[in-house]
C-alpha cells in the first residue's frame, strides 16, 4: 500500500508536466501529437529527471542538489518540452505580422482566475504531500511558505505590471501567483516564512517581465515559459540562497544556502541540477517532436486552425453554436429570433466583431 500511494503521487506529478508542454502549443497542434509524445515522455524523459532528483539519483545522492516538490523535476521539465516543441511548431496564424506581436485574447478571464485559485489551492497538496507522510511535523509549515510564495507573487505581479502599463491587469496577477507557487515548489521543505515572500515576489517580477520579453519572439499562449520554466529554475536556484542547515538534514539532501552558511557550494549544485535537467529534456523531446513532425506532422492545416481544433479534430463545438466564432474572428450574434428547448426565444444569425479579453 505505501509503495502504491507513493506511485500514485509521482504518477500525478508526471502529468501535471505533461501537462505543461501542451500550455506551450495549444491552439494549432494535431491531437495525435499529444498521444505520440506524452507515452515516450511519461515513460523515459520524465522518469530521467525524477530519478536524479527525487529517486537518489546522482544529483540528489552525490552532488545534493534539491528539489522538494519538483520546480525542475515537474515545471522545467514540462516547459522545457514546451520549448522544444514550440520551436517546431511555430507560431499561431496572425500572432506575428508587420514586425509586431499581436494579441490573441482568451475567451473566459473569470474562468482563467478560477482556476488560478483551484491550482493555489491544489498546491496545499502538491508541496507537502511531498514528505509522503501527512503526520510529517513539517507538513503544516510547508503548507505557510506555500501560501506566503504565492500571496506575495500575486502581489509583486500586480505591482510590476502597474509600473509597466498602469493597468491591473487581472491576468498578471494569476500568473505572479503560478509562479511563485512553482518558485516555492522546490524550497517549500528547506526555508522558513521570510524567505518564500522573498522567492514568490521574485518570482512575481520574473512572469511578468518574462511574459512581456518572450511574446515578442515565442508564441507561448499561456505564458508558460516564464511561469513554470522562468520561475522553476528561479526557485530550484534559490535553494542555494536561502536552505537552512538544520532543514537540509533533516531532509537528508545537501547543506545550508549562502546566506546561512556563506559557501556557495549549494548553489553550484542547484545550478548543476538546472543544467543537466534543461539539457537533457530539451535534446530528447526536440529529437522526439522532430521524429513526430516528419511523419505524421505537429500543425493542423490553417484551415482546421481558423475554425478551431474543438470542430476540427473533435467535431463538436465547446460552448452553443450560436456562439461560436467562423474564420476572420467573426462571431455570430442575435438577428433572427427562434425558440430553444426550453421555450424562451433566443436570436441568432448577423455576424459581428469580437472584442474579447486580453489573456
Amino acid at each position: 500500500a505505501p509503495a502504491a500511494a507513493k506511485w500514485f503521487f509521482e504518477f500525478v506529478f508526471c502529468a501535471v508536466s505533461l501537462a505543461i508542454v501542451w500550455g506551450t502549443m495549444i491552439e494549432r497542434t494535431k491531437f495525435i501529437v499529444y498521444i505520440l509524445f506524452g507515452i515516450p515522455f511519461a515513460a523515459f524523459i520524465y522518469p530521467l529527471i525524477s530519478h536524479q532528483l527525487f529517486g537518489g539519483g546522482f544529483l540528489m545522492a552525490t552532488l545534493g542538489s534539491q528539489d522538494f516538490a519538483g520546480s525542475t523535476v515537474v515545471h522545467l521539465t514540462g516547459a522545457t518540452a514546451g520549448l522544444a516543441g514550440l520551436l517546431l511548431l511555430g507560431p499561431r496564424i496572425g500572432k506575428y505580422e508587420k514586425g509586431r506581436s499581436n494579441a490573441i485574447p482568451g475567451h473566459n478571464m473569470p474562468l482563467a482566475q478560477l482556476g488560478v485559485l483551484i491550482l493555489w489551492f491544489g498546491w496545499f497538496g502538491f508541496n507537502p504531500g511531498s514528505t509522503l507522510n501527512a503526520t510529517n511535523l513539517h507538513f503544516a509549515d510547508i503548507v505557510v511558505v506555500t501560501n506566503l510564495a504565492a500571496a506575495a507573487g500575486a502581489v509583486a505581479a500586480l505591482a510590476t505590471i502597474y509600473f509597466i502599463t498602469k493597468t491591473m491587469d487581472v491576468g498578471m496577477i494569476g500568473n505572479g501567483a503560478i509562479a511563485a507557487l512553482v518558485a516555492i515548489t522546490a524550497p517549500s521543505g528547506y526555508v522558513e516564512p521570510w524567505a518564500a515572500i522573498v522567492i514568490g515576489a521574485v518570482a512575481g517580477v520574473i512572469v511578468v517581465v518574462g511574459v512581456l520579453v518572450l511574446d515578442r519572439v515565442l508564441d507561448d499562449p499561456v505564458g508558460a515559459l516564464p511561469a513554470h520554466g522562468l520561475a522553476g529554475i528561479w526557485g530550484t536556484l534559490s535553494c542555494g540562497l536561502f536552505t537552512v542547515p538544520a532543514l537540509a538534514k533533516f531532509n537528508g539532501v545537501g547543506q545550508g544556502g549562502l546566506f546561512y552558511t556563506g559557501s556557495f557550494n549549494q548553489l553550484g549544485a542547484q545550478a548543476i541540477a538546472v543544467a543537466v535537467a534543461f539539457t537533457t529534456v530539451f535534446v530528447l523531446s526536440y529529437a522526439l517532436f522532430w521524429i513526430i513532425k516528419k511523419t505524421v506532422g505537429l500543425r493542423v492545416s490553417a484551415r482546421e486552425e481558423m475554425e478551431g481544433l474543438d470542430i476540427s479534430e473533435h467535431g463538436m463545438w465547446g460552448y452553443p453554436e450560436s456562439f461560436m466564432p467562423v474564420p476572420g474572428g467573426v462571431y455570430r450574434q442575435p438577428d433572427t429570433p427562434t425558440v430553444n428547448p426550453h421555450g424562451a426565444p433566443e436570436r441568432v444569425g448577423a455576424p459581428a466583431r469580437h472584442e474579447g479579453s486580453p489573456a
